[in-house]
Order: structure tokens, then C-alpha cells, then sequence
């Protein structure tokens, strides 16, 4: 008896989407799958998906308690190996951060911000564009705590994953169709994003690229 062949992620999202009933208990494994793996590693576009995650959960086809477990805490996870980057391969990372100027200053500035207010600015620089990645590697070179890093990213991942999925769960009672509530959350979100751009702009302007004390944060050495 020949076994049936699984369906591929990208496949069995589609058909989830679709209202398929006899393919939703497969579908739903890649589906959440699927979620998993965008929300892990940082710079992945994924807000299409995580609205789409909303929507579906709005219809029943997935939990959304699991579905927001899922996303926060494949986030969280990311966040850690950051930090474990950045503090294990501290030299690495201030070379990597040295090739440009812009970047070598964006690093330094936002290690500074988390030397100096903590737990409040891990949260706030989740929101900033490229913060996630920036801050996990400054926070790690650093020498920031392992344990108060995730607690201010943990904060950070609850509140990004339920804005972004709530978005697409809310949205689906308002819009006619998925693929509306899909353009209504993904527009939202780019409004957040542009919005927290043009704050990260203005503080920069204000304080300037505030660098850590020499020999002592990223971007110190070549």
C-alpha cells in the first residue's frame, strides 16, 4: 500500500487557507511550522504570515493560543542566540559592525541605551528597525545579563506577537475576506513600522550615536 506523500509548507499553507477540511489536521503542522521558522531568525519578512496566523485562528483552522505561543516564543528563542553571538563572538561582531559607519554607530548607540536604562530600552529597541538584531548582539558584547536580556525580550516577543497576530484575528471579523484582513493587518504594521523608524530617527538626533566607554562595548575594536 503505497503511504501518501506529505505536502510541502509553502503547499499545505495555501490549502489551509483555502478551507480544504480534509487537509487541515497536515496543514496545520506546517502551518505552525511554517510560523516557527520566519519568526526564529531575525530580518525574515514575515508579517503577511503572522496576520494570515490571526486570520486562520479567527476561523478555527488553528489555535490561537498555540499560534501566539508559537511566535513569541520561536522569537524568544532567536533573541537568546543573539545575545549568545554577540557575547561569544564579541570581535566578530564589532568587525562585522566596523564595515560601515552607520552600522558601527547604530551598534554602539543602542548597546549604550542598554547599558544605561535596561530592561525598559531591551523591550523598546524590539520595535526599532533592525532592533532585534542589533540589540540582541550589542546586549550579548556588552556583557548585558543573559537573564535580564530575556526578560526584557520576553516582554518585547508577548507584546509584537500579539499585535501582529491580533491584527490579523480582529481583522478578519471586519474584512470581507482573508486576503483583506491579510492588506488591513500588513498595512497597520507598516505604519507601526514607519512610525517607530522616524522615532528611532529623532532620538538619535538628539543624543547622537552615544558610543559605550572605550575597550568596553561593541564597535571599540577593528
Amino acid at each position: 500500500m503505497d503511504a501518501a506523500p506529505l505536502a510541502p509548507p509553502l503547499a499545505a499553507w495555501p490549502a489551509l487557507a483555502g478551507g480544504l477540511e480534509g487537509e487541515l489536521p497536515r496543514a496545520a503542522v506546517w502551518a505552525y511550522a511554517l510560523l516557527m521558522i520566519t519568526t526564529l531568525p531575525p530580518l525574515v519578512p514575515n508579517a503577511a504570515l503572522l496576520v494570515a496566523g490571526g486570520v486562520l485562528a479567527a476561523r478555527g483552522s488553528l489555535n490561537l493560543a498555540l499560534v501566539l505561543l508559537v511566535v513569541a516564543g520561536s522569537a524568544l528563542l532567536g533573541d537568546g542566540l543573539l545575545h549568545w553571538c554577540g557575547s561569544r563572538f564579541k570581535d566578530r561582531v564589532n568587525h562585522w559592525a566596523a564595515r560601515t559607519a552607520r552600522r558601527k554607530a547604530l551598534l554602539a548607540w543602542t548597546a549604550g541605551q542598554i547599558r544605561q536604562h535596561g530592561v525598559p530600552y531591551v523591550v523598546a529597541v524590539r520595535f526599532l528597525p533592525s532592533g532585534r538584531l542589533i540589540g540582541g548582539l550589542g546586549a550579548g558584547a556588552i556583557g548585558y545579563p543573559l537573564r535580564r536580556y530575556l526578560i526584557g525580550a520576553g516582554i518585547a516577543e508577548c507584546i509584537w506577537a500579539g499585535y501582529s497576530v491580533g491584527l490579523g484575528y480582529l481583522g478578519s471579523a471586519a474584512a470581507r475576506g482573508e486576503l483583506q484582513a491579510i492588506a488591513i493587518g500588513c498595512g497597520i504594521s507598516g505604519v507601526v513600522a514607519g512610525a517607530t523608524s522616524y522615532l528611532q530617527y529623532r532620538a538619535r538626533r538628539r543624543s547622537g550615536p552615544a558610543a559605550p566607554p572605550p575597550g568596553d562595548g561593541p564597535g571599540e575594536q577593528g
